[in-house]
């Protein structure tokens, strides 16, 4: 198990900053893993989560940290490309003080322990990492580290439903010999061969 309170999220924001950076705007209406939303609502909500679970590590609670995600459907603003690197970063650094992991905060209007706010914001930027990767024909390979944090929180939260849900849909079957991030995407409800 990674000791939470030492994870780096800088090299897995990195690894989002450099994906986004190469949408073509004529992707921006692509449709991705998840159903509801076209890379441009995918990124919106990269941007959104980065700003709220930013704002949840500082402790700094408010209206970033207490909208649901579910409260409206993300999109861009003409700066996208500008402030989403930005508050990448803003949230990478905001999780290198060792107090965001511990004690409460809150993101998307739910109280938590500070070390499951940030397992959740690791597993969002994986999982959503992978879906940007694939929406838009990229290579992707995950901060090693983020992903088993990932893994972690997936399979723990599918272990603890016993209808077989998982956080974002039905765990989908994937067999116990394939690639890590394979089985996490899988835990996350999504198919590991999804194309566009």
């Amino acid at each position: 198990m990674t000791d939470l309170t030492t994870l780096d999220l800088g090299p897995q924001t990195r690894i989002i900053a450099r994906l986004a950076g190469g949408v073509r705007d004529e992707q921006l209406s692509d449709r991705t893993p998840c159903p509801e939303l076209a890379v441009r609502n995918l990124l919106g909500h990269l941007t959104g989560l980065s700003v709220a679970f930013r704002d949840a590590g500082r402790k700094h609670l408010g209206v970033t940290t207490d909208t649901s995600p579910e409260a409206v459907v993300p999109d861009i603003g003409p700066g996208w490309r500008q402030e989403l690197p930005k508050v990448l970063d803003e949230l990478a650094d905001a999780w290198r003080d060792p107090a965001a992991w511990t004690g409460m905060t809150r993101a998307g209007g739910v109280d938590l322990p500070g070390a499951v706010a940030g397992a959740v914001a690791v597993d969002e930027l994986v999982i959503h990492g992978w879906d940007l990767a694939r929406a838009t024909g990229q290579e992707y390979a995950p901060d090693p580290a983020a992903l088993q944090v990932s893994y972690d929180f997936l399979r723990a939260a599918a272990d603890e439903d016993d209808r077989g849900g998982g956080i974002f849909g039905p765990v989908v079957s994937v067999p116990a010999d394939a690639p890590l991030l394979d089985r996490a995407v899988g835990l996350s409800g999504r198919e590991p061969d999804w194309k566009p």
